[in-house]
């Protein structure tokens, strides 16, 4: 089994992951060491960054609809009594997300090439 096998569900799992904890209950988030600026921007950068491995071809789509998602998953905040969207959040998430979304085409770059079927 090759990494491509994996690499679209765990992006997609990532995802996943960052919706519940952003619009679950402020009890249900992950206490972390680091701020909490700090955490959206890894969590949005290493989500950015499996997208686009997982869909190489199409970074630019992954990058506009991840700043989109930020933005709208901050936006559903909305819907827990607990939270409270900010615009500042979801900059910082974009920002990361963007970030993400280059170092995974920097990854992609130095990857091998897949050989061709046929």
């Amino acid at each position: 089994m090759t990494a491509d096998k994996f690499s679209k569900p765990l992006a997609w799992l990532l995802l996943a992951g960052i919706i519940f904890v952003t619009v679950s209950p402020i009890g249900l988030r992950p206490h972390t060491i680091t701020s909490v600026n700090i955490d959206r921007a890894l969590a949005y950068l290493v989500v950015g960054l499996a997208f686009a491995v997982a869909y190489p071809r199409h970074w630019l789509v992954v990058a506009g609809l991840l700043v989109v998602g930020a933005v709208a998953i901050e936006y559903m905040q909305y819907l827990s009594p607990s939270r409270h969207a900010r615009l500042h959040d979801a900059g910082v998430k974009a920002a990361g997300a963007c970030l993400g979304v280059f170092a995974g085409t920097l990854v992609n770059r130095f990857r091998p090439a897949k050989p061709s079927e046929g």
